[in-house]
């Protein structure tokens, strides 16, 4: 039954009825722009050092914009953002700090502290808090110390540097709440933490995004100072798109502008188009130099300055909008009263919508209905037996899964051939990154993986955030999954783009998988399942399917390849290149995915057939497909290498050479794991309804003897013969939990490891041409610099494959129920079903985040202040993945997008 709908379910209706534009602004902002490949021109593809932080306050971007805190509208044609200076600090804190790829002593990380506390799918109501030292930032002893570390040494943190000793810090609460679409409210509270008194500037900024500089739009938009209103700074904004806007500035602050152009003569000793650039507010508020701004107070970026004093322990707030309506015609004339003639756009202000000169009552009002009806839509969506700390990590990871939607601008085209107004790029990029991606062209909000460290979307990254968003935003999720196979996204040859990095890379095939659950998700959320939807998904991934058969099975024998497929380091060699060995890898967990492919695709082919009977043939073909590939993988003495290893019960890699020698890999790792992923069953309701499939189907099995080894007809209902349709045989399946469920080898207490303990005393190593290939059990960061070295695969716990376990242990159980038992953990004297084993890795996940008996999430590590300190201790990192003995939070340090399973674990587990 659908649910009761809430102030903020109103909302998402209006924005899918397209009655109101709820989305048009958001925090759609990116928090690094440099350093992304799409601003860089280098020759090399070199795109850390092409566009470095240094350059970020004094360089026009091409493609995007970014800040701290900040928002922007959908197109990103005007943007908001915080600005600080703590007068110490050798720049303006214009966006957030990190290390290169090349810097860091495991690639690229943000070096900040800031958390996503809240926001609704409209982004009616949001809040984020920045944490901002009072003594300068070391900027320099961070670079020089994690370059001084090498690869076995951990990160080299902010919190280590000593720059928060005695709480001497800035808390930055940023609030925005939608008085209507185009009207949003501001509020921004900043808390002394430390013991004496400090001085903070705080520069709330407004720019327009730079679309003039290229050479193919030369319109300029503008913003100006406007009439004042009693108690406030006003700023017009001007834009032929959107019209008119204003943005009113409670207090009267100081108003600056400046253009959004690049500073040539800092960065490159050329000459200024305008004597007003980029960084001129740095220059402004650092440097004093006044000459700096535009006096006749205009520009495309502007700031209202705030020079703050803060005793101990003091707060203040800001208070500022950012509206369509006229400032003058939207007052309120007497302050309470609701109403009033206002801008053209519309006739009469909403009631409850403060006027335009009320930054008191009114304001504070306004956001405590928002707040409210943001409390409301979260009840209705997690339950109310659970504790608060579990509530409050759902809440936070559904925070920072609708933080990180981003506006992503790429037209590969024109980056190739570059911008009429700038010189032409070096003609080596025409034989380099993206070089066969030319259709492509991205503008569009976008589900990121982390806003800082991967501020670009991942294929199969997506597919995983679209499950907890459609507990929340059921429609932006299914938009999400759409927008990937769109023809400007799609190759022409059907493969879906990877990441921006190499766009021809290859990521797992879990787009089909990801949409059979959302639609699932949805039905049981709203009560409608959308046909539409799965039909438009389904004839998509047609053509991405077959561009797997025909370029990952070179043999057509349906054993895959695929490369690295997202497990960056998991193997003994870089799957992504040639191997130093020559000859080919048959890979069990590309095999894997390709039979789940099989089975999503025959799952959505049986819903849609129930209404269209032309479904039942291509669903008869998966059913086929799938049965290949289950043989060719188990290969059960039909010739041949099996990628099943009968002697250790497990599943492994093959490497077959040029001579035709075929060697296991004997490496225990998700890739054997990856097998239990395929894996459904046919119900004799659902298979009696499509008699053209039945009698396929029947066809098939009696003409086919051995397909008895890979269906399961074992179990009976009511209406008929059940099958289980699994890569995983009921003997194999055994044999592999016994592995999965030790915990001297995969069982972590925090979940399942993607490689097995087993090897950190038994490390696997092969030997080629005089050189050794090793890999150990690495439970923390990898010590290698393979795939950049940010990410490791061997040995920490990752949620996306976590979560796929869990669900394949439901489906398992679904068809065999409570006479198939297991030990768990493998070696107690117990035994569970496989359900009760699923609800056991979903604790174990889950208490990375909850509390532990002595205030402790496991996710925070060792560091104190996350466990006592009050202004810390209730703040949460969703971290990429988490160490394998001891639950702590490592890479990315806001990837909540597929970490953010949590909440969907949490709602269908409990805690």
């Amino acid at each position: 039954m659908p649910r009761i709908q809430t102030t903020e379910d109103r909302r998402l209706e209006e924005v899918r009825t397209r009655k109101k534009h709820w989305k048009r602004w958001g925090p759609y902002l990116s928090e690094r722009q440099w350093g992304t490949v799409r601003e860089d021109y280098s020759p090399g593809g070199t795109a850390w050092e092409f566009f470095p932080h240094d350059h970020a306050r004094s360089r026009a971007y091409r493609w995007g914009e970014d800040g701290i805190g900040g928002i922007c509208d959908r197109h990103q044609i005007m943007c908001f953002a915080l600005a600080f200076w703590n007068g110490r600090d050798p720049i303006l804190k214009e966006r957030l700090f990190g290390l290169t790829g090349n810097q860091g002593n495991h690639g690229e990380d943000v070096k900040e502290y800031y958390f996503y506390l809240d926001s609704t799918p409209t982004h009616s109501y949001m809040r984020m808090l920045y944490k901002y030292p009072q003594a300068e930032f070391p900027y320099e002893y961070l670079v020089e110390e994690n370059r001084r570390r090498g690869r076995q040494a951990p990160e080299f943190e902010l919190l280590d540097t000593g720059v928060f000793d005695e709480n001497r810090y800035f808390d930055v609460l940023v609030e925005y709440a939608k008085a209507d679409v185009e009207d949003i409210l501001i509020r921004i509270t900043v808390s002394n933490r430390g013991p004496e008194a400090a001085t903070l500037h705080v520069l709330p900024q407004l720019w327009f995004r730079n679309t003039w500089s290229w050479g193919k739009d030369l319109r300029r938009p503008v913003a100006r100072r406007a009439t004042d209103i009693p108690g406030s700074s006003c700023v017009e904004l001007q834009h032929w798109q959107y019209g008119k806007r204003w943005l009113l500035c409670a207090g009267r602050p100081e108003l600056l502008f400046t253009e959004n152009e690049t500073n040539t003569a800092r960065l490159f000793s050329g000459r200024n188009r305008t004597p007003y650039v980029k960084d001129a507010f740095h220059e402004y508020v650092i440097r004093g130099k006044k000459a700096a701004v535009n006096p006749d107070l205009m520009g495309t970026k502007t700031a209202a300055y705030y020079p703050l004093e803060l005793a101990s322990g003091q707060s203040a707030t800001l208070k500022l909008r950012l509206t369509d309506l006229e400032p003058l015609e939207g007052m309120d004339i007497g302050l309470g009263e609701v109403g009033g003639i206002v801008s053209p756009g519309e006739p009469e202000r909403p009631v409850g919508v403060p006027g335009t000169n009320d930054f008191a009552e009114g304001f504070d009002r306004l956001f405590a209905t928002r707040q409210a009806e943001a409390d409301e839509f979260y009840a209705s969506r997690i339950a109310k037996d659970l504790s608060d700390d579990a509530k409050a990590v759902m809440r936070q990871a559904f925070a920072g899964m609708l933080w990180c939607k981003q506006f992503y601008h790429y037209d590969v085209r024109t980056w190739l051939e570059g911008d009429p107004a700038g010189p032409p790029p070096p003609p080596e990029r025409w034989n380099g990154r993206n070089k066969d991606w030319t259709h492509l062209y991205n503008e569009d909000i976008i589900s990121m993986p982390d806003n800082w460290e991967y501020p670009w979307y991942a294929a199969w990254d997506l597919a995983f955030h679209c499950i907890p968003l459609a507990l929340v935003d059921p429609d932006f999720a299914k938009e999400q999954l759409i927008l990937l196979l769109r023809e400007w996204y799609m190759h022409p040859n059907g493969q879906l783009p990877a990441y921006e990095w190499a766009f021809g890379d290859v990521n797992p095939p879990v787009h089909a998988w990801a949409a059979w659950r959302v639609y699932k998700i949805e039905r049981r959320v709203r009560g409608v399942a959308d046909r539409a939807f799965l039909e438009k998904v389904f004839h998509k991934l047609l053509l991405n399917f077959t561009w797997w058969v025909n370029r990952k099975d070179p043999d057509g024998a349906n054993i895959f390849q695929g490369g690295f497929l997202g497990l960056d380091n998991i193997g003994v060699f870089d799957r992504s290149a040639p191997l130093p060995t020559g000859g080919q890898l048959e890979q069990s967990d590309g095999t894997s995915w390709m039979g789940m492919y099989c089975l999503n695709m025959l799952a959505i082919a049986l819903e849609l057939a129930k209404e269209d009977p032309a479904y039942e043939d291509v669903a008869s073909k998966f059913f086929e497909h799938f049965v290949y590939i289950a043989r060719a993988m188990n290969d059960f003495g039909s010739g041949g290498r099996s990628l099943w290893d009968d002697a250790d019960g497990f599943y492994y890699d093959v490497l077959k050479l040029p001579n035709g020698e075929e060697h296991f890999l004997k490496i225990r790792s998700m890739v054997g794991l990856i097998p239990l992923f395929a894996v459904v069953t046919l119900e004799p309701e659902i298979v009696d309804c499509l008699p053209g499939f039945k009698r396929r189907m029947q066809w098939f099995i009696d003409n086919h003897p051995d397909v008895p080894e890979h269906i399961e007809m074992t179990q009976r209902s009511a209406r008929g013969v059940r099958r289980l349709l699994s890569l995983v045989n009921r003997k194999q399946l055994k044999r592999v939990l016994s592995r999965m469920l030790d915990e001297t080898e995969f069982l972590s207490p925090y979940g399942v490891r993607a490689l097995s303990r087993y090897h950190k005393d038994h490390p696997y190593e092969v030997h080629v041409n005089g050189n050794a290939s090793r890999v150990d059990y690495e439970p923390a960061e990898s010590t290698t610099g393979l795939f950049g070295g940010n990410s490791n695969w061997r040995g920490p716990i990752w949620f996306p494959v976590n979560y796929l376990l869990v669900e394949s242990l439901q489906k398992f159980h679904h068809y065999y129920g409570e006479d198939f038992k297991v030990e768990c953990p493998t070696h107690s004297p117990g035994e569970c079903d496989l359900w009760q084993v699923a609800g056991e890795i979903s604790r174990r996940l889950i208490h990375i985040f909850l509390r532990d008996k002595n205030g402790k999430r496991a996710a925070a590590g060792g560091i104190e202040l996350f466990r006592s300190d009050p202004h810390w201790k209730d703040l949460i990192l969703f971290h990429e993945y988490f160490h394998g003995d001891n639950g702590a939070g490592l890479g990315a340090s806001h990837q909540t997008g597929w970490t953010g399973l949590v909440a969907k674990l949490i709602e269908q587990s409990g805690e």
